[in-house]
């Protein structure tokens, strides 16, 4: 399952969500503005930076702010899905 962590207020994730369901990728989506745990995994693993969408696989962690349909297809490829 991939962890997408995202804001309301996103266009990236919006389309990234978009991406994803298109692909028929099961995802659980975790909204960083009121859970502040979340929020700090997300700058943990982008270098204190808010990223989203952050997509987390295991061990794999990709920021795909700014999206575009190659990011999304590097994480899938290193998330091995």
């Amino acid at each position: 399952m991939v962890k997408m962590y995202t804001t309301s207020w996103c266009p990236d994730c919006v389309v990234a969500k978009r991406a994803l369901i298109q692909r028929g990728i099961a995802f659980e989506e975790i909204n960083i503005e009121g859970d502040e745990a979340a929020a700090q995994f997300v700058m943990s693993v982008n270098g204190g930076k808010r990223s989203v969408p952050t997509l987390v696989s295991g061990d794999v962690a990709h920021s795909l702010s700014g999206f575009r349909p190659q990011k999304l297809d590097a994480f899938l490829a290193a998330a091995g899905l």
